[in-house]
């Protein structure tokens, strides 16, 4: 049966031992942090690990990330960490960066199929910072069922993962509300996954040559565009000058017995293919039509 305790205040001290109970266990504790609400376990029980996949209704390409209570940890997990990614840790950290790096071969842990890698962070939290000192790290995913928004408190968190989840640490209201931006490291280049509350304007302030997938966008030729054309557009391009519509040919190609355009009733009710044809054009006309997502 799931238990809750208070997060906040003084009087901790049950909460950091019924989490840490729990962790050691192998079961799953939902937290506060910076960002939003995280669901926790034990980064090096494989089985816990599962656990906590299980319950988002995730898979194991989508390995969580992992927590970490100081930037000094950083080297202990992490290796390979280029110069520029370093000091985005050290100026972000405690904060809402999420940084992917190359894993230490020697740790014995399975947070999935990470393809050698780890996402680390530290949570800008003084009192989950604390939990993990306790814990140490701690793989650890959004509060809530996969593909549905992330909670913001505790008892969304409950409402969304239930029984599933040992210990419910209440920290209140999550203050950020967006959750962390997530940069690669594993390249000469820090480059941007995903904008979250840390803008690449404010990375970039640290380190300029920070990558983002706008740039590349920026950077694509005339020819690369027009490789993105959908293939209706491609094949219109390509239809042959024989399937053009009667209305195009040339006049003597028409039958003989063919009514002349003005004889046609002014008040003739519109063909259906006409009808297409309109809407296709006001389509093509309205800047406020969005291409669909």
């Amino acid at each position: 049966m799931s238990e809750r305790f208070d997060f906040t205040g003084d009087e901790l001290a049950p909460a950091y031992r019924a989490a840490v109970d729990a962790i050691e266990a192998g079961d799953l504790v939902v937290l506060p942090t910076d960002t939003v609400y995280g669901l926790a376990a034990d980064a090096f029980k494989a089985d816990a690990v599962q656990r906590l996949l299980d319950a988002k209704g995730r898979g194991r390409d989508m390995p969580p990330p992992v927590l970490i209570s100081v930037v000094e940890s950083l080297d202990a997990l992490a290796t390979d960490i280029p110069d520029n990614g370093r000091k985005l840790c050290e100026e972000f950290w405690p904060g809402p960066l999420t940084v992917i790096c190359h894993a230490q071969t020697s740790l014995m842990w399975d947070l999935g199929e990470t393809q050698g890698t780890v996402a680390l962070r530290v949570p800008d939290h003084e009192n989950t910072r604390e939990l993990l000192s306790r814990t140490g790290p701690l793989a650890v995913s959004s509060a809530n069922k996969s593909g549905q928004p992330a909670a913001l408190d505790v008892y969304d968190a409950e409402e969304q993962l239930g029984e599933s989840v040992a210990v419910y640490l209440d920290g209140g209201e999550a203050t950020g509300g967006q959750p962390s931006t997530i940069v690669d490291l594993t390249g000469d280049t820090p480059r941007v996954i995903r904008v979250g509350a840390l803008t690449v304007e404010q990375l970039r302030a640290v380190v300029p040559e920070v990558a983002a997938e706008s740039d590349e966008k920026a950077d694509e030729t005339p020819d690369e565009k027009a490789d993105e054309k959908s293939d209706d557009e491609k094949l219109a391009e390509e239809k042959p000058a024989e399937d053009k519509p009667a209305e195009d040919k040339p006049a003597e190609d028409k039958p003989a017995d063919e009514k002349p355009a003005e004889d046609k009733p002014a008040d003739a009710e519109p063909t259906e293919e006409s009808v297409v044809a309109s809407k296709e054009d006001e389509a093509k006309t309205d800047p406020d039509v969005r291409p669909a997502d």
